[in-house]
């Protein structure tokens, strides 16, 4: 905070700015998760939105079509978490330096916490 109490407008801008990059490479950003052994791949951008699915035909057994779709949906899920959890650990790396406390006193001259906000 500024002398006299004033918030630093400039600070708060640059701060702005800074999430607003992060938040464009999150979007380009991809990240994969992948069930098994390789045999199911899910790619999601950085901000968890899934991208592609690839599954290999190693996976489906055409003798036991019933069976192959039960795990077939059990690795597709699986490769999804797995990506998801990816695709958290790139928000933490990417947003988590900018956010600075958040709701804890982390803008410049805000006091902790959002009184009247969930969470805050």
């Amino acid at each position: 905070m500024e002398p006299g109490g004033q918030l630093n407008f400039q600070e708060l801008l640059e701060q702005a700015q800074r999430m607003f990059s992060a938040q464009q490479e999150l979007a380009e950003a991809e990240v994969r998760g992948t069930a098994g052994g390789g045999l199911v791949e899910v790619t999601v951008n950085g901000q968890g939105a899934v991208t592609g699915l690839v599954i290999d035909p190693k996976a489906i057994d055409p003798s036991d079509p019933a069976d192959t779709a039960e795990t077939l949906a059990d690795l597709v899920l699986a490769a999804i978490q797995n990506a998801a959890r990816a695709a958290e650990e790139l928000q933490q790396e990417k947003m988590g330096p900018l956010m600075g406390g958040l709701g804890q006193g982390g803008l410049p001259g805000m006091p902790p916490g959002m009184p009247g906000l969930p969470g805050m």
